[in-house]
């Protein structure tokens, strides 16, 4: 049941299992043929008004993690990507520049949380 996150500019890796874009918008410069992606899951990402206020602000960190986990709890994208881990290795794809502050690092940590409590 493990997850992991990735940018989707990142070279794809055997090991990534199902490989799913959790990105409302289409990362920037890159072509469908190039991206190596099983799924895009739109709806899992946070809502524009959201990510918007975020704007990867550091010190937004702390508030964006609890605004979008509360998304996240009535989102029945979650189900879906629940089920995708529980089934074998998935791998979570962004496309932020920054690889500490985004929100697929959020959505890991919430599969992981739902993932333990499921055993």
């Amino acid at each position: 049941m493990p997850v992991q996150i990735k940018r989707i500019y990142d070279a794809p890796d055997p090991a990534d299992g199902a490989r799913i874009l959790v990105d409302r918008l289409w990362p920037r410069g890159l072509s469908k043929e190039k991206a190596a992606f099983d799924d895009w899951l739109k709806d899992v990402a946070p809502t524009s008004q959201l990510r918007k206020w975020f704007d990867h602000r550091p010190e937004r960190w702390a508030e964006f993690q609890q605004l979008y986990r509360a998304e996240l709890r009535e989102n029945p994208a979650v189900d879906l990507l629940r089920a995708r881990s529980a089934a074998g290795m998935v791998t979570l794809l962004y496309s932020s520049r920054n690889r500490e502050f985004n929100h697929a690092a959020v959505l890991a940590e919430v599969l992981r949380e739902a993932n333990s409590f499921a055993r």
